[in-house]
Parts: C-alpha cells; structure tokens; sequence
C-alpha cells in the first residue's frame, strides 16, 4: 500500500498499527493489513476453533508481523498462539514486536505522540479488550 491507499486509523484495532503503516509507507515497504487467517485448533468436526491473524504482510519480504502492547505477563495467549502457529505453519515467517520496541521504533521515526498512546494502563485495556473477542 502507499499514502494514497492507506486505511484510516479507525480501521486499524490499535493506534499502534496506524504509526506501525505511516513508518512503512514513509520508506515505500508495501504491506497489507490483515490478509490472511490461520487455523490453529479445530473440534472434532473439523470446525476451528481458534485463529490468529497477523496485523501486517510485508508481501516483498514475505514476513508477516504482529504487533503487541501487552506487557509480558499479559501477553501469554498471544504467545501461545504465535508457539502454535509456528508448529502448524514452520514455513510462514512471523515476526512479533513487542510494546518496548514499538516504542522506540515510533520515537525514532518522529511519532512521539503515538508512542505515549502505547505505553501505561490505556494502552492495555484497549488490546486486551480485543484479545477477549471471539
């Protein structure tokens, strides 16, 4: 995607995802949001059950990345999700940037405002509120 392409914020779960594209487009990496769903468990029927969807594919560096502003020891499920993802799909790569280096990555690139959106109590409610939707 470019500038001309880019979601508005409110599509983005995370203000974290908004700053995360404006850095991509700055350096003209294409990226989709959301592209694709991976399966992780399924009932006996065969009906999944659980899933996780990366927040972005860099399509030229064929990575997925996922972004997270959870603090360690509320990120369990996410970390859970991303051990079994890497046990059904060993071939999809997947890099994970936590809320220490997404802050810094922002403060780098001049974003210092959406940087603050992502640390202290807020920033928690916001991403565990999605985490708990079926």
């Amino acid at each position: 995607m470019n500038s001309e392409t880019v979601p508005q914020s409110d599509h983005f779960v995370h203000p974290a995802e908004s700053a995360f594209a404006r850095i991509l487009d700055f350096y003209g990496v294409p990226w989709q949001y959301e592209p694709r769903t991976f399966p992780l468990d399924w009932d006996v029927q065969g009906n999944v059950q659980s899933a996780f969807t990366p927040d972005f594919y860099l399509p030229d560096q064929d990575v997925y990345i996922e972004l997270t502003t959870l603090r360690p020891r509320l990120s369990t499920q996410k970390n859970r999700k991303l051990r079994r993802m890497k046990e059904l799909y060993p071939e999809v790569q997947i890099r994970l940037f936590k809320r220490r280096e997404l802050h810094q990555l922002m403060v780098k690139f001049g974003l210092e405002e959406q940087a603050e959106r992502i640390q202290g109590a807020q920033a928690q409610i916001q991403e565990s509120d999605v985490e708990n939707l079926p």
